[in-house]
């Protein structure tokens, strides 16, 4: 309440404004620290005023609190977010596809093929899809699935010749949480994405060898386990697959396993080249 002259706020200001720039340059600041065990810890640090018995600042105290729990939760929420948006954008862009197109062609050979995939889609068998590259192998696939039961149900596309061998395996069955390097939150695979509906592997002639008796027990009896896991995991999806290359010989030449051939096998349709 007792009046301050202006030049006695100006000689304040100017006597501890090496003071105020501290406290608001290092206000709520965060910083790493290594414990002498060598553990890291994430720091908060406030800066505060410290009085003298006048009531005047006579200096600064810097207040450290450790936010190394908090801070991991927060990544791992952001991770999780992130590998929701992920699964989020694979289940849009499975029941965003346009439902409306048709395959086009007069020829009896297109025909025969179209009646071959209405005759199988109202089923749950197993597709194999043959064909030269470019001929339309998906588009049958997408009539097969939206002309069946599950046509309400996720369809998921698998390019086995875009992924790389050492990826194929976690982006089909998924991984728990510190199976691998990077593996820092547990993420679902395309088969998990999948239950319910229908998985399109295309390109199935390029899955490693070593990956194949996965795949042929998630045919067998619907099981497999995630990358890391001790949990068995069981889906309801139906396999469609295709490919531009002759398995059988792949069959013989060992690159191929033959029994998972024949689960392919179940029901094959060749779609026949454009020209």
């Amino acid at each position: 309440q007792n009046f301050i002259p202006p030049a006695e706020v100006i000689h304040r200001r100017s006597k501890y404004m090496e003071v105020y720039d501290l406290v608001l340059n290092t206000k709520n600041e965060k910083s790493n620290i290594k414990t002498r065990g060598g553990e890291e810890r994430i720091i908060n640090w406030t800066t505060v005023f410290v009085n003298d018995d006048n009531g005047e600042p006579k200096g600064t105290l810097c207040v450290g609190m450790d936010n190394t729990d908090l801070e991991n939760a927060f990544r791992q929420v952001e991770a999780l977010k992130n590998e929701l948006e992920k699964e989020n954008l694979f289940l849009r862009e499975a029941f965003s596809e346009n439902i409306d197109h048709e395959i086009i062609g007069k020829s009896e050979a297109i025909i025969y093929t179209i009646q071959k995939a209405r005759q199988v889609s109202p089923t749950n068998a197993t597709v194999l899809l043959e064909g030269e590259t470019g001929v339309g192998k998906e588009l049958f696939a997408d009539l097969i699935h939206k002309s069946g039961l599950r046509s309400d149900k996720p369809l998921i596309k698998v390019n086995c010749a875009a992924l790389p061998p050492e990826l194929m395996e976690t982006e089909l069955f998924g991984h728990e949480k510190g199976s691998f390097t990077g593996a820092v939150q547990a993420r679902k695979g395309r088969f998990e994405l999948a239950d319910g509906g229908t998985i399109f592997l295309d390109e199935i002639g390029e899955m490693p060898i070593t990956l194949q008796p996965k795949l042929l027990r998630v045919l067998q009896s619907g099981e497999f386990e995630r990358i890391g896991g001790q949990t068995t995991l069981k889906v309801d999806v139906r396999v469609i697959s295709a490919t531009n290359r002759d398995l059988m010989n792949d069959v013989k030449a060992g690159r191929f396993r033959e029994d998972l051939f024949y689960r392919l096998n179940v029901y094959p349709i060749t779609v026949p080249s454009l020209r």
